[in-house]
C-alpha cells in the first residue's frame, strides 16, 4: 500500500447498479450486467453495504466537506426510504463534517413526494436532458420504446415548483452535436444555471452491428459524436455564452478550461493531469477504478473486506491514475494545449499515432479545435482577472465589438 494521508478520492455510488427504468440506446452501463448475473433478482444496495460506504467515505475525506453522489442505473428506483436512511447515516458518522448529497437521475420518477424530500434535505439534483423533445427522444426512451422527454419535463417542473436546486447533464452524440445553439437555447429555456456536456464516445464491435463511415474509420458506435463536430459544438455554444450568459450560467467545460488557463487544476478528472481517484461503487460493495472502467481487471476490492482509504491508496489505484500522464501520446507532449487536457480520458485513447500505437484520444481534434477557437477569450479573461476585474466583463466588452456574433 502507498502511504499518503492526504490522498483524496471521490466515489460515485450506484445503489441500483445497472438497473434502470429507461432503455437509453447509448447507455454503456447496460453491458455491465454480465459482471453480476444475479443482479436481476438482487439489485438493491443492502443495508450493510450502505452503512459501510457512508462511514468509510466520510472517513476517507481529508477536508471538512463531504460530497456524496448517487447515480445509476436509476438511483430513484431505490425509493425515498433508502435515501432517508443514507441521510441519517451520514449525520451519524459525520464527525462534525459538512455533508452534501446529490443525485443524478433521468427524472422520470420525480413527483411531489420526491421533491419535498429533496428540498427538506437540501439535495442537489442532476437531471439528464439531451435537448428538445425530438432530439432527446432519439435515444432516451422507455422500456416500451417511447420517448421519455415529457416524463422528464414533468419531473423537472416538479423540482422547480418546490425550488429544488438542479443542474442539467447533456450527453453529446450524433443526435444533437450538429444542433449546438438549439440545444443550448432549450436548456436555458428550461431554467438551467449549471450545465454539463458529456461527449458520447464508445468503441464498436464491427463484427456484430451495422456500420457507417464514422465507425469504419474510427471503430465507434453509430451514436458516438464525431471528434471535430464535438469541438465545434462546444465552440458555438461558448461564443453565445460569453456574449450573453457568462456569470449567469455555468458550463462545466468552460469553467474547467478557464481554470487550466490560470494554472489551476481543471477540477474534472477527464482533463486533469492524473486520474485514478474518481471511483465507482457497485451495489454489492465492489469498488472500481472509475465509472468507465467497471471491468474485472480494474476492480480494486470490496469495501466490506477493505476500506475505501486502503483501496484508494493502493498501488493499483495510484499506478492507474499516474499512467494517464505517463502514457499520453507523443502528440500530446508536443501540443500547445497539453496543459488543458493532458490527453483526455484514457478510455477514449484508442486511435493510432504515426507509429501505430493506439494511445491518441479519439476526441483530440475536437479538443484542439475548441481550445484554439476560445484561446483569445481565455487569454482576455485571464488578463481581466490579473487586473482585478471579473471575467464577466467580457460580456460588456464584446457587446460593443464588431466581431460580436
Amino acid at each position: 500500500m502507498v502511504e499518503n494521508a492526504n490522498l483524496a478520492c471521490h466515489v460515485m455510488a450506484k445503489p441500483t447498479g445497472s438497473i434502470c427504468n429507461l432503455d437509453c440506446h447509448y447507455c454503456f452501463y447496460l453491458e455491465k450486467e454480465a459482471l453480476y448475473p444475479d443482479r436481476k433478482s438482487a439489485w438493491k444496495m443492502p443495508d450493510d453495504v450502505l452503512s459501510a460506504y457512508i462511514s468509510q467515505y466520510i472517513e476517507s475525506q481529508p477536508s471538512d466537506y463531504v460530497d456524496f453522489l448517487w447515480q445509476g442505473g436509476e438511483p430513484l428506483m431505490m425509493g425515498i426510504e433508502f435515501f432517508a436512511k443514507a441521510i441519517e447515516l451520514s449525520k451519524k458518522f459525520s464527525k462534525g463534517k459538512t455533508i452534501n448529497h446529490s443525485i443524478q437521475t433521468n427524472g422520470v420518477l420525480i413527483d411531489d413526494n420526491w421533491a419535498r424530500f429533496f428540498k427538506k434535505n437540501n439535495i442537489l439534483i442532476g437531471i439528464s436532458i439531451d435537448g428538445p423533445p425530438d432530439i432527446h427522444n432519439t435515444y432516451r426512451v422507455t422500456r416500451s420504446g417511447k420517448g421519455s422527454y415529457q416524463k422528464v419535463l414533468s419531473g423537472l417542473k416538479t423540482l422547480k415548483r418546490y425550488h429544488v436546486d438542479f443542474n442539467i447533464l447533456t450527453v453529446v452524440g450524433t443526435h444533437n452535436v450538429d444542433h449546438p445553439i438549439e440545444v443550448y437555447q432549450h436548456l436555458k429555456a428550461l431554467g438551467a444555471k449549471h450545465i454539463q456536456f458529456i461527449p458520447l464516445v464508445e468503441e464498436a464491435d464491427l463484427s456484430s452491428i451495422a456500420t457507417n463511415d464514422n465507425m469504419l474509420t474510427h471503430h465507434v458506435t453509430n451514436w458516438t459524436t464525431p471528434s471535430l463536430a464535438y469541438g465545434e459544438f462546444l465552440t458555438k455554444i461558448f461564443h453565445k455564452w460569453i456574449r450573453e450568459d457568462i456569470g449567469d450560467i455555468f458550463v462545466q467545460v468552460f469553467d474547467s478550461t478557464f481554470a487550466t488557463w490560470n494554472g489551476l487544476p481543471s477540477g474534472i478528472c477527464v482533463t486533469s493531469k492524473t486520474c485514478g481517484h474518481a471511483l465507482a461503487l457497485e451495489a454489492n460493495g465492489d469498488l472500481y477504478q472509475c465509472d468507465h472502467y467497471v471491468e474485472k481487471e480494474h476492480k480494486l476490492g470490496n469495501i466490506k473486506e477493505q476500506t475505501i482509504i486502503k483501496l484508494n491508496r493502493s498501488a493499483q489505484a495510484i499506478s492507474f491514475g499516474e499512467s494517464k500522464f505517463s502514457q499520453r501520446a507523443q502528440n500530446c507532449k508536443q501540443c500547445r494545449y497539453e496543459f488543458a487536457c493532458y490527453g483526455g480520458c484514457p478510455k477514449h485513447r484508442f486511435i493510432a499515432d504515426n507509429n501505430g500505437n493506439k494511445n491518441v484520444n479519439y476526441l483530440c481534434d475536437g479538443y484542439y479545435h475548441f481550445f484554439e477557437q476560445t484561446a483569445p477569450y481565455m487569454n482576455a479573461m485571464k488578463d481581466l482577472l490579473k487586473a482585478g476585474y471579473s471575467p464577466t466583463h467580457m460580456k460588456t466588452i464584446l457587446s460593443g465589438s464588431r466581431e460580436a456574433r
